[in-house]
């Protein structure tokens, strides 16, 4: 693939680009080319390339839709007697917008796309006479109108390629040819939908109009587009960078450096935003006020716009913050990630590393040592596309509620979802599970500290419950569930091809009852056990071979749990927020950003768990120091727990008899002269379905916080709890 140069005439006539001038003029060497066609050849494999039959095929796809808008706009305008020469000249067009208008999209990439009607065609008609229009073409597949969306829009597959077609109507007769989007006055007299839908295709335009380079800028932000996707930070809806957000910071590397190409400029480009002096925004070009009242981003005026972490303004009126999702955790793993990205690419320059490095994908199922387990699930196919696609867009409130935690470093939500075990071999239902690694704060001459997710993770279930309520598409048998689970026990639950297979381990020691009552003895020794059983669960029995041990280790269920043989007091956590301070000098004139807190240091591998498990569903025999409870199955909730500062250590047997319990003691370190604990967890779940996940109560020794009675509703209202102590 050839790649422009830049003259070294060029520089007399340099035009400036950006909000400052740039940071080098440097043109390429005969070293940079190299490497840049080096990039080409990597990036190949990876499909980042379109070939140029499927390329012509799309822009067939595109003609054929353009022709079946102006067709249906000239029916419409008969309709509704419009004069005859007005009707030969009406108009009406496709636009395109996004990755497809980049020129950046990959192989089998959907395309976003406008339709542009004029004044006398109504969003109703879109929907209505235009969605039967496209159900009668023989090509079209899957289609589907979202009209309710904060952004309406039609899906459909047109010739195997998929296409969302967003609508508006501009307050012009006709729809010229050459009707240029960019242009403001075009938003006088709009409706608010209207301009959201306008809005993609006016920022694609322009970021195209502020670079210096158009093919220099497509191949730098390919590179980086699937290096982010590589490294998992590449979703907007999570709190990482989206599409739009990912080309505004190639574009303004490439406005910093206007006559490098891409070798140079992906090497710059980490360099440029590892520094950035966040909250500080990144801007295209210089806001420009049109006078016609549109909400725009700007801390001076919107209180609210003063607590983004992580800025990209988009050039077009009205300007947005495209990152407003980004939270504290998602901007720390993205910065780490770029001071990364920059070590990397200087090896590259210096000879001394391959560009297949850049594109390495780190393993986050190692990275940390406690992960918290999303469980998402519907009895249809159709109803988890829908309740998952709620689901993951309420987990970056998850993730905010987790690290104002004080004792909380990072909340790291893995992007990738992957399907769940089933838990009922007998009815078929459809489950989906997100990973979110925690990174808790070393807390120095502390002991004993219990740190209490309760609040977060319940609050949680019930927005995402409430939201779906209100849009009317909650189904009795959709649920909602968390778990806590540490590293060794995520291959119980993720696709082998995820984790590297390790040897297996002998198991022993563990005691574990299931709802028949049948028992299981498990231990893992070793923090990387990676052998992979069958997907257990408290709804099934686990397989046991003729000695009565289980062929796998103890599941990571969410049940009710207490952790015993320990001496704790709870701490009430308060949520505070805490932000990164920012300071440092210029580098090359970019600003310098402090150093963040270290969160992907791999912490000592745990030697041994023991864990001890009975269910609510069996005979209950009541303890001393245990309120006897109903059934959480019929829906019936303790109002409170015992609550004492110090509780007596239990025995064997208190823990075998207790109703439910869920212990758990972890050894850090293999040395017999050290005994250091790792954080100890609690975890609840009950629900008024007997088909949702295992129910249960919690009855415990040690001081537990008390939860409050929700009032009957008939949802599946999932109460889960989730108590992690810190022994130092």
């Amino acid at each position: 693939m050839p790649f422009p140069l830049a003259s070294q005439g060029s520089q007399q006539t340099q035009k400036s680009y950006g909000i400052t001038s740039p940071i080098s003029l440097a043109v390429p060497k005969d070293t940079d080319c190299t490497l840049t066609q080096k990039l080409i050849e990597t990036l190949k494999p990876y499909g980042v390339f379109e070939e140029e039959e499927e390329l012509q095929r799309r822009i067939l796809i595109l003609g054929k839709l353009n022709n079946l808008v102006k067709e249906w706009i000239r029916e419409i305008s008969e309709i509704k007697n419009l004069p005859q020469s007005v009707i030969e000249n009406v108009g009406g067009k496709i636009f395109t917008f996004g990755s497809y208008r980049l020129g950046v999209h990959t192989k089998g990439a959907d395309i976003d796309a406008l339709c542009v009607a004029p004044r006398h065609v109504e969003r109703s008609d879109f929907f209505s006479s235009f969605y039967e229009k496209l159900k009668q073409q023989e090509e079209v597949k899957d289609l589907r109108a979202v009209e309710e969306a904060f952004v309406p829009v039609i899906k459909l597959c047109f010739d195997g390629i998929e296409i969302d077609i967003l609508f508006a109507r501009l307050a012009l007769q006709t729809i010229p040819e050459d009707l240029d989007l960019r242009d403001d006055s075009l938003l006088k007299n709009l409706d608010i939908r209207c301009i959201r839908s306008l809005n993609g295709c006016r920022v694609t335009d322009e970021i195209l109009h502020l670079v210096p380079n158009i093919d220099n800028f497509r191949l730098t932000l390919r590179a980086i587009k699937l290096w982010a996707k590589r490294h998992n930070i590449y979703s907007n809806i999570l709190g990482f960078l989206g599409g739009v957000s990912w080309a505004m910071l190639v574009a303004r590397t490439c406005q910093l450096y206007p006559n490098a190409i891409a070798s140079t400029l992906v090497h710059k480009f980490f360099l440029v935003f590892s520094k950035w002096e966040w909250p500080n925004p990144v801007l295209l070009k210089q806001p420009e006020e049109c006078n016609l009242n549109l909400p725009v981003w700007d801390p001076r005026v919107n209180p609210s716009d003063r607590y983004h972490l992580m800025p990209i303004i988009t050039p077009a009126y009205p300007q947005q913050n495209s990152t407003y999702n980004v939270s504290v955790s998602t901007r720390m793993v993205m910065v780490e990630e770029f001071k990364q990205g920059l070590a990397i690419t200087d090896e590259i320059l210096l000879g001394k590393a391959e560009w297949s490095k850049l594109f390495e994908a780190p393993n986050f199922f190692q990275k940390y040592k406690h992960y918290i387990i999303l469980l998402a699930s519907a009895p249809t196919e159709k109803q988890r596309l829908e309740w998952v696609g709620l689901v993951e867009s309420k987990i970056r409130i998850l993730v905010g509620s987790l690290e104002k935690n004080e004792f909380i470093t990072l909340a790291h939500v893995n992007p990738q979802s992957f399907p769940a075990p089933g838990e009922n071999t007998e009815k078929e239902e459809f489950r989906t599970m997100w990973v979110i690694g925690l990174v808790f704060k070393k807390m120095e001459n502390s002991e004993n500290l219990s740190v209490d997710l309760t609040y977060d993770i319940q609050s949680f279930t019930d927005t995402v419950y409430r939201q779906a309520i209100n849009s009317k598409m909650f189904e009795m048998d959709m649920k909602i569930a968390a778990m806590h689970v540490k590293r060794k026990q995520l291959h119980q639950l993720l696709p082998t091809h995820v984790l590297p297979k390790k040897k297996k381990h002998s198991v022993e020691g563990v005691k574990m009852v299931s709802l028949n009552d049948s028992s299981v003895d498990l231990s893992m020794d070793s923090d990387n056990s990676m052998s992979v059983p069958s997907p257990t669960n408290a709804n099934r029995t686990s397989p046991l071979n003729a000695s009565g041990l289980s062929q796998g280790s103890s599941p990571a269920t969410p049940v009710t749990s207490s952790v015993t043989n320990v001496q704790a007091t709870d701490v009430i956590v308060p949520q505070n927020n805490s932000t990164d301070n920012s300071g440092g000098s210029m580098n090359e004139n970019i600003p310098e950003m402090a150093t963040q807190p270290s969160f992907s240091s791999t912490p000592r591998p745990v030697t041994r768990v023991v864990s001890t498990t009975r269910l609510v569903n069996q005979v209950q025999k009541p303890l001393t120091n245990i309120t006897p409870m109903p059934s959480p199955v019929a829906g019936v909730k303790r109002t409170s727990s015992p609550h004492s500062d110090e509780s007596p250590k239990k025995t064997k047997t208190e823990e075998d008899e207790n109703n439910c319990s869920y212990a758990t003691e972890v050894d850090e370190d293999k040395s017999e002269t050290e005994d250091m604990k790792e954080p100890e967890i609690d975890e609840k779940s009950s629900s008024p379905v007997p088909s949702a996940l295992p129910s249960s109560q919690r009855s415990s020794s040690t001081d537990l916080s008390d939860m409050s009675v929700l009032p009957a509703a008939p949802i599946p209202v999932i109460k889960n709890s989730i108590k992690l102590r810190l022994n130092r």
